[in-house]
């Protein structure tokens, strides 16, 4: 990562941008190079080679996930995260399937949607900690009646290693170059990780490491009083 991440914030009301961007420009590491609700000065913006999109959900006239599309179609690779008030587990699982590195909501703490966004440009796939049981039913959906088949406990240390790689959003392509292993070794690796763990993309692979690995830190954390 660079000195300072640089950001670009996507919402269409001018008090949540001009909000978050106080909020940010005033964190050590942070840099916003602009902030807009339009698809048009969007592009504009993206010119400027940001490292992060921090995105509302629910805009007019183009909603925070069709704007995503639409660059990606482009040719836009930035990493993306949604800040939205929408707690409803369908908008977290389209977000999610479209590839989004975090779903954050606005009545966090803002010190934890600054760790949060940290932790996105650290490699970690971030979920608001309200959402989490909502992401563990997302998994469980193509589940239902079936025997629970999904513990990491049943993937080996070379497919554990994998699916961290893939749960920070790398391509096999990339995850093989890190590993130092063939494209295709990767690629089976990966078919083996879902069918172990009985689920049916990459994606829901990568949010139950990261759901595993949350509720693993959360377990070993003093208790507050």
């Amino acid at each position: 990562m660079s000195e300072k991440l640089k950001i670009v914030l996507v919402d269409d009301q001018n008090l949540c941008r001009s909000g978050l961007s106080e909020l940010l420009g005033n964190c050590y590491g942070f840099a916003v190079l602009g902030a807009t609700g339009s698809i048009d000065e969007l592009r504009v913006l993206l010119r400027e080679q940001p490292d992060l999109l921090i995105m509302d959900l629910r805009m007019k006239p183009l909603d925070g996930l069709s704007m995503l599309e639409q660059i990606r179609r482009e040719g836009c690779s930035i990493p993306a995260v949604i800040l939205t008030m929408s707690d409803s587990e369908v908008d977290l699982t389209n977000a999610i399937r479209a590839g989004v590195r975090g779903y954050l909501l606005k009545d966090m703490a803002p010190e934890d949607v600054v760790d949060a966004i940290r932790r996105v440009a650290a490699g970690e796939l971030v979920v608001a900690p309200t959402m989490t049981i909502k992401m563990i039913e997302m998994l469980r959906g193509d589940q239902r009646g079936q025997e629970p088949k999904n513990s990491l406990k049943l993937l080996t240390e070379r497919e554990r290693e994998i699916l961290q790689l893939l749960s920070r959003g790398e391509s096999n392509k990339a995850i093989a170059q890190t590993l130092a292993i063939s494209y295709d070794t990767v690629k089976q690796h990966v078919r083996h990780i879902l069918n172990k763990l009985n689920l049916s993309s990459r994606v829901k692979a990568a949010v139950l490491f990261t759901t595993e690995q949350n509720t693993s830190n959360n377990d070993d954390a003093p208790p507050r009083y």
